[in-house]
């Protein structure tokens, strides 16, 4: 029966490419909101011919739209909005915050990954892991406690491994160290353990980092079906996709559950209790499931793993095409060093990382045009009118583009495609935007707690880095920039390939 019904889908999907090559000779109008809407189908025909570039259509549908604001229709009552509009964005995110939770689409799709975790709950769950988190994140002991992390792994583990590619001559993939590198990073951070995957013998970690890598690229797949929820029948036959999204699920919990029962573990043998993330949901156990604090593991590893490399990632790639720029961020990094009587080799301290506004730019900029976190969907609750005029309707997705938002001249002027720190540094400081013009981190309720540990992460990285290496980047015959991978996180497709020489002799 699930067999005939899969034919019968795919007898379905070539009818509507058939039906799409019609409408398309009979009329080649555009909606008034961008999109193509086609008699039946909706916008079904373009989004399957461009689904694999997603957010580059979207980037050009948006730029078209006199509000840069779309409306997106298809078939299996797949009904929404999607916007660059920061008066949108904050209106959805921040005005009329209750109106859009995350909704029963958006977490279901993500339910066999990431459960209910703080990134995929709405109400009561998201409200007690926020509340959880922040107290944890306002704490000065946790920055201390980041800075040691970050200043011990870059120098026991990181700049080691940078040092002998170079010295080898050997092509190294940059961002599958920084993965690496940041993985134990909060793994230490949120949960007090360290599974050593950037050198050492980490096994364990580095099959753990495979089948993650699996479940977060398959299940951002589920969005992108022609027929919505049509990935159900091969859940239920455990065939294809669905079946290597299963088996890297399991090594995924196997390792959080690892890590819950070692952090426990180590508790009852402890005489002060620590105060890591995990530490404190664990606290809360008599009520919580083994099952919601793996949730939670998951959870954070996402964030703390996959955001932050992505971002260094594209920073070095646009640093390597870039010269002019890494010259600048050099001279600040030797003007701090020369102030504060440091050679380099030394750590940099909390105070000389946020002196570093030309870096900050850099790496903000870099985020403008490759956000960590390309698209955010919420589910509308009730009916509702945005600021622009645009009609939602209940149980609609509504969704912000901050791949788009990087893009729009209409937010960013002319020259929104240029990799350009300048424009971020008034008065010599590197100033902050409006979370709704520049959404990479999120804004209103919702806002990532953990934006300030991020940026001495990614400062700490690139200072050490930039200030002993060059780095060429080796991009593939006949291209001119990296590709991205449709994922939950902005990766670049097929990892970083780059060689390093040393900058000092």
């Amino acid at each position: 029966m699930a067999i005939i019904s899969l034919l019968s889908l795919t007898i379905l999907l070539l009818s509507l490419i058939s039906l799409h090559l019609f409408l398309r000779r009979k009329s080649n109008k555009t909606a008034p909101h961008g999109n193509k809407l086609y008699p039946l189908v909706g916008t079904l025909p373009d989004f399957i011919l461009n689904r694999h570039r997603f957010y580059d259509w979207n980037t050009e549908t948006l730029a078209r739209c006199p509000t840069n604001t779309s409306v997106f229709r298809r078939p299996g009552k797949v009904h929404g909005i999607i916007t660059a509009n920061p008066q949108i964005v904050e209106h959805m995110l921040k005005t009329n915050f209750e109106n859009y939770p995350k909704g029963p689409r958006f977490i279901s799709l993500l339910q066999d990954f990431l459960g209910a975790g703080i990134f995929n709950a709405d109400d009561h769950l998201w409200i007690m892991q926020r509340k959880t988190a922040s107290y944890e994140f306002n704490t000065k002991s946790l920055r201390n406690f980041a800075m040691e992390n970050v200043a011990s792994e870059l120098h026991n583990r990181l700049l080691p491994i940078l040092k002998s590619a170079a010295e080898t001559n050997a092509t190294v993939d940059l961002q599958d160290v920084l993965e690496r590198f940041a993985f134990d990073n909060v793994c230490k951070l949120a949960f007090n353990t360290d599974p050593a995957c950037l050198g050492g013998d980490a096994t364990a970690g580095a099959e753990f980092m495979r089948a993650f890598e699996t479940a977060a690229n398959l299940s951002s797949g589920r969005f992108l079906y022609a027929v919505p929820r049509s990935y159900l029948i091969k859940k239920f036959l455990n065939i294809g996709s669905e079946k290597k999204l299963r088996e890297a699920i399991a090594t995924v919990h196997e390792f959080a559950d690892q890590i819950i029962v070692s952090r426990i573990e180590k508790r009852s043998e402890e005489l002060n209790e620590d105060e890591d993330l995990l530490s404190r949901f664990i606290d809360k156990s008599d009520n919580i499931s083994g099952e919601f604090l793996r949730d939670v593991v998951i959870s954070f590893i996402l964030a703390g793993r996959d955001t932050t490399s992505a971002a260094l990632s594209w920073l070095f790639w646009l640093l390597s095409s870039r010269p002019d720029v890494e010259a600048k961020i050099l001279n600040e990094l030797e003007s701090i060093r020369r102030e504060s009587g440091k050679s380099i080799g030394d750590v940099y301290s909390y105070e000389e990382l946020r002196r570093m506004h030309y870096l900050q730019a850099a790496i903000s900029e870099g985020m403008r045009l490759y956000p960590p976190v390309p698209i955010d969907t919420r589910n509308c609750k009730n009916d509702d009118v945005l600021p622009d005029g645009t009609m939602i309707g209940k149980d609609w997705f509504m969704s912000y583009s901050a791949y788009a938002m990087g893009r729009m001249e209409s937010i960013w002027g002319k020259d929104c495609l240029e990799y350009r720190p300048e424009r971020w540094i008034e008065k010599g400081v590197c100033k902050q935007e409006s979370p709704f013009k520049y959404p990479v981190f999120h804004g209103g309720p919702r806002i990532c707690l953990g934006r300030e540990l991020a940026y001495i992460q990614m400062k700490s990285v690139a200072a050490s880095v930039l200030e002993r290496f060059q780095i060429r980047v080796l991009l593939e015959k006949g291209t001119s920039s990296p590709q991205y991978l449709l994922s939950l996180t902005l990766k670049i497709n097929g990892g970083l390939q780059a060689k390093l020489n040393h900058r000092l002799p």
